[in-house]
């Protein structure tokens, strides 16, 4: 009978693959420069040579430049980070964020929202939002009909990469209000906090590059699971 064999990766690899994971999820950002290499090697459980291996790794991929005298910078490859805009971190830090559709529905907007401008109508999208596949938040995004419909097949992870691919939206500016509020009846079993429970909750309006605002969003999330986390440069 043939056996299946799982071959780790090596320590320098998993390190390298991390830092990608952060470079992806908005965490580092371009033009960041990371701690020193000590330090750095400190943080993640690991020896200096080892670190190394995973820099001169990320450096041979275009992800990281090293600067004599500096030290190792995130290489701007002149695009956004898909989650850039992205705001939730696991209590651990960082996080892969991913999420599954749970409906989508062209309505008119709710009297809350008409007033942030656009058209009378828009696409409802409904979402359950995992950081490295534990679920942590629900949301609900108003897109404004103005820019166009989006059914569920066509929404990927990173639904500001969608606008951009299915649109040429490029959502530029956004305000988040934090607070409290509780989770709607509509959401899934799989978030854990039962409808009606108190969660933290972000209110977003977010603007296009031509200065509308094109979109305004509720995300209801678990405390105890993740935090709003805003990454200043």
């Amino acid at each position: 009978m043939a056996k299946t064999v799982t071959v780790k990766a090596p320590k320098y690899q998993e390190i390298a693959n991390a830092l990608q994971e952060d470079i992806a999820s908005g965490v580092l950002q371009h033009g960041d420069r990371l701690p020193p290499e000590r330090e750095l090697a400190q943080s993640l459980n690991t020896s200096v040579g080892t670190l190394r291996k995973a820099l001169a790794l990320l450096v041979a991929e275009g992800a990281l430049e090293r600067v004599q005298g500096s030290g190792n910078y995130i290489k701007d490859d002149g695009r956004e980070p898909i989650y850039s805009m992205f705001r939730l971190e696991l209590e651990s830090g960082g996080g892969v964020p991913t999420a599954v559709v749970i409906d989508t529905e062209f309505l008119d907007k709710p009297q809350a929202i008409l007033k942030h401008g656009g058209v009378k109508q828009g696409t409802r999208i409904r979402r359950l939002r995992f950081l490295d596949h534990m679920p942590i938040a629900v949301e609900e995004i108003w897109l404004d009909g103005a820019v166009g419909q989006l059914d569920a097949k066509s929404i990927g992870d990173s639904l500001y990469g969608t606008y951009r691919e299915r649109f040429d939206l490029w959502i530029t500016r956004a305000i988040d209000r934090v607070n409290v509020s509780q989770v709607p009846e509509w959401a899934p079993r799989a978030f854990q906090l039962a409808p009606g429970a108190l969660s933290g909750f972000i209110e977003r309006q977010a603007w296009s590059d031509e200065g509308d605002c094109v979109e305004v969003s509720w995300t209801w999330f678990d405390p105890a699971k993740a935090n709003y986390v805003q990454h200043l440069r």
